[in-house]
């Protein structure tokens, strides 16, 4: 695609994180949101209204034959990512799909073989990857800054208002705290440490069967981390990492931070980068620049690092006895 042409966005799923991401998109000079779609009618014309876009679809297949769209962001609960994905790919779209990628890594792996046979540019959204301070504080350290990662501990838990009756404990949606928000704790110690040598977690759990609270501990060869999810109870989401010659933080709230703190030789130095937008703008400009450059995948979050990602979050899943429902099957 011809640098100047702008690329044009269509949206499924229309929730909160989907407003968010559409916030940041107008922010982004050569993105146009041109067709939206939700199964609930109204939402679907709400939403394009307010985001000046023409087209307000009322089933997935509309958008998905929707000639003018170019990527598709997709925003629905978890159970759905592996199918609609699948679907957009085989439809010549290409696809930004939330995180994480799917309930599983056959299904992750499915979604990927997708993008390879139809050649479209497909990305899990894990748009921390891209934060100016993630980015920063990561080169640093694989440049030695800090010496040898030997800790890392970081959090994501809030007080959820409503737990019954949502999406956050039903299990065929794919709730729980571990795929909604443990995952980004995972990445983190995945992006510093790798794949770790073994993985003990332990969980609270809804009468769904959804997890609520599930706190893992990570062993690498000479590291460990020790990470933590929960709807029950808030935390302080910071993120620390410590090596033998400093200790980094990223500042709360650390998956989507504007600041780190770099402790070294008895001084505390605090970076400031602010974002643009809420921080999804970063994503946004990676597909943007893959997409000019004919790529399939990002080299900043590939299609490896999703299936390493969420086989680690399998086996937490193994450890914690959590199944899904389609599983079963």
């Amino acid at each position: 695609m011809e640098e100047g042409v702008k690329i044009k966005w269509g949206i499924i799923g229309l929730g909160n994180i989907a407003q968010q991401f559409a916030d940041d998109l107008m922010l982004v000079h050569d993105a146009k949101i041109v067709a939206v779609a939700s199964r609930n009618s109204e939402k679907a014309q709400e939403f394009a209204e307010k985001y000046n876009c023409g087209k307000a679809y009322t089933t997935y297949d509309e958008i998905f034959a929707d000639d003018e769209v170019d990527i598709l962001y997709i925003a629905t609960p978890h159970n759905s990512h592996a199918t609609l994905t699948i679907k957009a790919l085989q439809s010549n779209k290409h696809v930004l799909c939330e995180k994480p990628i799917a309930l599983c890594y056959n299904d992750a792996f499915q979604m990927i073989e997708a993008s390879k046979v139809n050649n479209r540019f497909f990305m899990e959204a894990f748009w921390t990857r891209f934060n100016p301070s993630v980015r920063e504080a990561f080169y640093k350290i694989k440049n030695g800054e800090i010496g040898e990662i030997k800790y890392i501990n970081a959090d994501f838990a809030f007080q959820a208002e409503e737990l019954e009756g949502n999406r956050m404990t039903d299990l065929k949606l794919g709730g729980g705290a571990l795929l909604d928000i443990g995952v980004y704790p995972l990445f983190l110690s995945y992006l510093m440490l790798g794949i770790p040598n073994e993985i003990v977690a332990r969980s609270n759990f809804h009468d769904s069967g959804a997890d609520l609270q599930t706190t893992m501990i990570l062993q690498y060869d000479t590291a460990q981390a020790v990470l933590h999810s929960s709807f029950l109870s808030s935390s302080n989401r910071k993120a620390t990492i410590s090596g033998t010659k400093g200790i980094i933080n990223l500042n709360s709230p650390w998956y989507m931070t504007k600041s780190y703190t770099l402790i070294k030789d008895n001084e505390k130095v605090k970076y400031k980068l602010p974002t643009k937008g809420k921080g999804f703008t970063y994503e946004i400009e990676e597909c943007h620049r893959c997409i000019r450059e004919n790529k399939i995948e990002s080299s900043l979050w590939s299609h490896q690092n999703s299936l390493d990602l969420i086989k680690i979050v399998d086996k937490v899943r193994s450890e914690i006895g959590l199944v899904y429902p389609l599983e079963k099957i």
